[in-house]
């Protein structure tokens, strides 16, 4: 059945070959752009996960509201 509506569409291969086509320039830009990146931002990028996170009770806590501040 799906090989008889395949065969009675008129130009069906090109849809395959625009298919790699696509599938080909996605990853060559996808490269290119990873080799393109600072080496400064790449280091900063790796180390992100390894950084500490700062622990929001020891933060000072700045009040907007008037009422709350100490005058």
């Amino acid at each position: 059945m799906i090989k008889n509506v395949l065969s009675s569409i008129g130009g069906v291969e090109q849809f395959g070959i625009i298919s790699i086509c696509l599938f080909f320039a996605f990853f060559l830009g996808a490269i290119i752009w990873a080799f393109c990146q600072k080496r400064s931002h790449l280091d900063a990028m790796s180390a992100l996960p390894l950084q500490p996170e700062p622990d929001p009770a020891c933060a000072p806590t700045q009040s907007t509201y008037p009422e709350d501040r100490d005058e």
